[in-house]
């Protein structure tokens, strides 16, 4: 049990040494909030990685020169945004960082991939059925026209993100379920000869169900982000309609505006 503990203690020290935190007594901004902020920037920068310790609130009270309350509050705002999770006998401990995604047409796989998320794939469905009405017109294919329907939950650090439903002509490609497993859809479209070139894309927001609630991890209710997508290849085809969710505790669109001349 001791040597446990003097583990943990150690692979707090390493962790937070990593951490330049800057706290202004002065300033009008509540240094729980100053933390938190820290402590963000860090899960967010890297410096703090997901399994990190940072100990209990006493032992950071006494390396920081706060009071107690002052560590709890800060720590309770990371914990509410999925950053942090207090872990019995343990200590607090760094979860993952938020996934922000560039609004722009990327895959969702290679993004996470490349922000170092760990990013891994649960398909849990893959079929030929006929399309919507909705399908239809987005595809730019007669109502009943065979589709190929993917259902995907994705995860980074083992955690529920997103879950993803596509469809695609099914004379497209061949979408084999181990490969998807594997990567992402885009990178098969390339794969296939397929160049992207552009899409048409809804962001929304709702709460989630009671199905989606339990699918993701969270709550009925939970604050979800919703995105409808159609992307087209060179040629103007539309070749996939997509129509995801994402938890907003974890997930965030990043945008960057230019003033009209």
């Amino acid at each position: 049990m001791a040597r446990t503990s003097a583990r943990s203690r150690t692979a707090t020290v390493t962790a937070l040494d990593a951490v330049h935190f800057a706290l202004d007594r002065g300033s009008p901004v509540p240094l729980y909030h100053q933390l938190a902020q820290q402590l963000e920037a860090a899960i967010e920068g890297g410096a703090l990685a997901p399994g990190n310790l940072l100990g209990n609130e006493v032992d950071l009270s006494v390396r920081l020169g706060l009071s107690r309350p002052t560590v709890r509050q800060a720590i309770q705002s990371l914990v509410d945004k999925g950053l942090l999770v207090r872990r019995r006998g343990v200590g607090t401990q760094v979860v993952h960082s938020k996934v922000r995604r560039p609004l722009e047409l990327s895959s969702l796989y290679d993004d996470l991939e490349e922000a170092g998320q760990g990013p891994t794939t649960e398909v849990l469905r893959n079929e030929t059925v006929p399309a919507s009405a909705e399908v239809a017109a987005a595809l730019g294919l007669p109502e009943g026209a065979p589709v190929t329907v993917l259902e995907r939950l994705r995860r980074t650090h083992g955690q529920p993100v997103a879950y993803l439903c596509n469809h695609l002509p099914a004379s497209l490609l061949d979408l084999d379920t181990a490969r998807l497993e594997a990567t992402g859809l885009y990178r098969l479209l390339r794969a296939a000869g397929i160049t992207l070139h552009s899409a048409h894309q809804t962001v929304g927001a709702r709460s989630a169900t009671a199905a989606e609630a339990a699918l993701l991890d969270e709550t009925k209710g939970a604050a979800l982000l919703t995105m409808t997508r159609t992307a087209y290849d060179d040629t103007g085809r539309p070749v996939e309609h997509g129509t995801h969710i994402y938890r907003a505790s974890r997930y965030a669109f990043d945008f960057r505006l230019l003033v009209r001349p």
